[in-house]
């Protein structure tokens, strides 16, 4: 499974950014697909998990209300919009899905996701 990103890039505190996630195949993977990110000197964390097919959502406390992850079934891609973007935000953000069968959370570790994407910079000034 592959799992590519776009978008990020350098946007002013306040401003809006869309990143996206297009995975080469859907049956290897579980229903699940998130999104992390990792700034310097820091661990990476989760930000948001996205169910596929109930579209149930979870989200880490610091976006909650600013961020939305979401995705296009028939796509086989997923989505994260920053809104209200804050200097601490910077970092590499990147998708990642779990194997099939896996449960996943938000919360979950980073081992508990097999497939990763290359990462995309975030730059918030």
């Amino acid at each position: 499974v592959q799992l590519v990103e776009s978008g990020g890039g350098s946007v002013q505190a306040g401003g809006s950014l869309r990143l996206s996630c297009a995975a080469s195949e859907y049956s290897r993977t579980t229903n699940c697909m998130g999104w992390f990110r990792q700034a310097p000197g820091n661990e990476r964390a989760g930000v948001a998990t996205i169910y596929r097919d109930s579209g149930y959502t979870e989200y880490a406390d610091s976006v909650k209300g600013r961020f939305t992850i979401s995705r296009d079934k028939a796509k086989n891609t997923l989505y994260l919009m920053l809104a209200s973007l804050k200097p601490e935000d910077t970092a590499i953000y990147y998708c990642a899905a779990p194997s099939a069968g896996r449960t996943v959370h938000v919360t979950s570790p980073t081992d508990a996701f097999d497939y990763w994407a290359q990462g995309t910079q975030v730059t918030v000034s």
